[in-house]
């Protein structure tokens, strides 16, 4: 693929209920979830208007009785799948799922930073493609991603050396320290990495780009979601809220402030 090493190129919503997760977020982000594969575990592509944004892969039996729960991931795309995972697990990371082959898509991995939170690795199959389900200003696209961990210093440094994400200034939080704005030279802030905040969750979170986030908070609520956090004015002219999917999977929406 065309991204460059460390770029986050898919998305991905694990789920009990791909079914009920399709309608929730169809209503709420102006998704189309597609049919699952004939054969094989079900993975559904997630499509926004303008093209994929991700995918829905649904929980089976064995995935729960080993320990999976309804979250979203990402996917780092890197040049070497083997290598990165070796140079993460050398960093105190763990190996949840060994790299494997899927035909046609790409070898991939799922590891841990070595605070414990989860993500993939993923070399894309398909030579000269380039992925665009993170867009900052594209409607129905992730446009944010948060990193909610015990250790903020230690996770600035882990995936600055392991992607290349480099703290791009920040905002003091108090007590609570930085949020610090992360990015690749070059580019402007894709995220932030913040301390964990007690009560709160730890891991990664994936601001969705909605028209409105006071409205889409109506749906949310509508369709089946529990709203936790706002609708609220953020730094740099949007606006966020933080919900619950009807299988308990964190998500945030994003939106700009209502004129």
């Amino acid at each position: 693929m065309t991204n460059r090493q460390g770029e986050i190129i898919w998305y991905e919503l694990m789920t009990r209920d791909a079914d009920k997760a399709a309608a929730f977020y169809g209503a709420v982000v102006d998704w189309q979830v597609g049919a699952p594969p004939p054969g094989g575990p079900d993975y559904r592509m997630i499509v926004a208007p303008d093209g994929n944004a991700g995918g829905m892969l649904q929980l089976d039996a064995a995935m729960l009785a080993a320990g999976a729960s309804p979250t979203w991931l990402a996917y780092f795309g890197v040049d070497d799948v083997d290598a990165s995972v070796a140079a993460i697990v050398g960093e105190g990371g763990k190996v949840m799922v060994p790299a494997w082959d899927a035909p046609g898509v790409g070898r991939i991995a799922m590891v841990t930073d070595p605070q414990g939170i989860p993500f993939y690795v993923m070399r894309g199959a398909t030579e000269g493609a380039t992925s665009t389900v993170y867009q900052r200003r594209g409607m129905s696209h992730v446009g944010w991603n948060e990193l909610h961990t015990p250790d903020a210093e230690a996770a600035l440094g882990f995936y600055h050396r392991q992607f290349g994400l480099t703290r791009m200034g920040g905002m003091p939080m108090g007590e609570l320290g930085e949020y610090s704005f992360i990015g690749h030279d070059g580019g402007e802030p894709i995220g932030a990495i913040m301390p964990r905040m007690a009560e709160g969750p730890t891991g990664w979170g994936f601001y969705v780009r909605v028209d409105d986030v006071d409205a889409a908070k109506g749906r949310i609520e509508a369709a089946g979601g529990t709203v936790i956090n706002g609708p609220m004015d953020v730094p740099g002219g949007e606006r966020i809220v933080q919900a619950l999917d009807p299988d308990g999977a964190l998500f945030g929406l994003v939106s700009g402030v209502a004129a």
